[in-house]
């Protein structure tokens, strides 16, 4: 979608903002004047009230240049946050994207609403048919440009910049995820990251060799199944200070979950494309964080495995070592991401000793249960990440709940052959597999763990702004957690 901004605009749709209870904006009285009053008619229907979301549309006269008016209900302006003016945006993308029409004009005084509600329209029009062969015109958005009109163009269009970036990095990976493991394995997904070296990244992919010398027992021992061979990816942007150290991203990337020789069952399997959504997130960051030019230093690494029930796989009772030196029986191989996380945790802090770490995986089913589809799951060894994360989260709509972890939760995971088990039975199994990954942090180091399995993909009712299977979660809540605490 392209979205301009401009203090006036010539376009076939015209949408004005209507406040609840509230009367016609000044921007639309021209036009009201111009079509005998055909706009305040509508607005005095008795069930328009403005209410938000509710939409209200005018068939214009031949004499005007626009060939439909639309009245979008603003609800109450103390209500309207960042996340009611995106839904805004959002909305008129939905309802407008299929009419026929080419452009569209939203008249929106205010810098930051017009950038918020530039940014809903940009998350809306996201769609993923590439593999779509028959689609029908009429089954094709028409909708291909957006002017937001403002006596403040200028200030709107410098607001939207970093949340067009934000969006990008959501794109990004929404369409990651929505990939066929057909298409997206390992190597492809690496050579994928790879592109994004034009954005100014710096990019390294580890195969099995390099892990192996490593000692990464762990994330190895997941992939061994699979004929496709693992890789670590890591990205580098350096837009800080030289030499502070870097905010390490580190994510899960199980291209494909069989849940390996502990098969899951088979109904709702082909959902496990989705179980790298946490990579996706860092991948979808570091792109954010590019095309905007953040002024800090960040890396991300993302491990990149296939889980499959093979003769080579890892069984049930198999011992692993981990790069940490850590011994992990094996109870259930469907437990895989914090194998691969374990491994890749440890290189972060090996390689680059970051001021903190935050990792990103859809890791339970458990955190489902606890906090369904709107919160990801948040653990943390700091209180102060805890707080600026949750904030960031409320900010950008990609909310987060904190739970505990504990000394407590440890005995959960004793095993009679080694270190830990990798797994701790029924209860609290979201807090045993953060407890897990805390045993592979070192003394000292600021972390955090984001269970985002509950939101990684939409379930139910869609918001307009997430029209897609995969929600893309991350990248929106990661860059502005960036830029409010640890850009210079």
């Amino acid at each position: 979608m392209k979205i301009t901004f401009a203090e006036q605009a010539d376009t076939e749709i015209v949408a004005y903002v209507v406040d609840e209870n509230g009367a016609l904006p000044d921007a639309a009285t021209s036009l009201d004047e111009e079509t005998g009053g055909l706009l305040t008619e509508a607005l005095s229907q008795e069930r328009f009230t403005g209410k938000h979301g509710q939409q209200a549309y005018i068939v214009l006269p031949k004499s005007c240049k626009a060939r439909r008016a639309v009245l979008i209900g603003g609800g109450k302006p103390a209500d309207r946050d960042g996340r009611a003016q995106e839904k805004i945006g959002a909305l008129l993308v939905k309802t407008q994207a299929g009419s026929g029409f080419k452009s569209m004009a939203i008249h929106i005084d205010d810098a930051e609403f017009a950038a918020r509600a530039a940014q809903g329209a940009e998350l809306a029009s996201y769609r993923f048919d590439d593999y779509f062969t028959k689609l029908k015109d009429d089954q094709k958005p028409s909708l291909e440009s957006i002017t937001v009109v403002g006596s403040n163009s200028d200030a709107a269009s410098k607001a939207y910049e970093p949340l067009a970036a934000a969006a990008a990095g959501t794109a990004l990976a929404r369409t990651l995820m929505n990939l066929p493991p057909n298409d997206l394995y390992p190597q492809t997904y690496a050579d994928r990251i790879k592109e994004l070296e034009k954005y100014g990244l710096e990019v390294q992919v580890l195969g099995e060799a390099e892990m192996e010398k490593l000692g990464m027992g762990a994330l190895l021992g997941v992939g061994q199944g699979s004929v496709k061979e693992s890789k670590m990816a890591i990205m580098k942007w350096s837009g800080g200070k030289e030499g502070e150290a870097p905010v390490a991203l580190v994510g899960k990337g199980v291209c494909f979950d069989t849940g390996g020789i502990s098969l899951k069952p088979g109904p709702g399997m082909e959902d496990m494309r989705g179980d790298m959504g946490g990579s996706a997130a860092v991948v979808g960051t570091m792109l954010s964080l590019a095309k905007r030019k953040a002024k800090a230093n960040v890396v991300g690494l993302v491990g990149l495995v296939e889980n499959m029930p093979d003769g080579n796989a890892i069984r049930p009772g198999d011992i692993l070592k981990s790069a940490s030196g850590q011994t992990i029986e094996v109870q259930n191989t469907d437990a895989e991401g914090r194998l691969v996380l374990c491994d890749v945790l440890w290189y972060a802090q090996e390689y680059f000793k970051p001021k903190e770490i935050v990792d990103l995986a859809t890791l339970t089913g458990a955190i489902v249960i606890s906090l369904g589809h709107h919160h990801a799951g948040l653990f943390t060894n700091d209180d102060g990440m805890a707080e600026t994360l949750t904030k960031a989260g409320l900010t950008e709509g990609e909310r987060v709940w904190r739970l505990p972890l504990g000394s407590e939760y440890d005995s959960l995971l004793k095993s009679k052959f080694a270190d830990m088990r990798n797994i701790g039975g029924r209860a609290a199994g979201s807090i045993t597999a953060a407890q897990f990954l805390k045993r592979f942090i070192r003394d000292g180091q600021k972390w955090t763990h984001l269970d985002i399995a509950g939101v990684a993909w939409v379930e139910g009712e869609k918001s307009p702004i997430d029209p897609s299977w995969a929600s893309g979660f991350g990248p929106r809540l990661l860059d502005r957690w960036i830029a409010d605490n640890h850009e210079s």
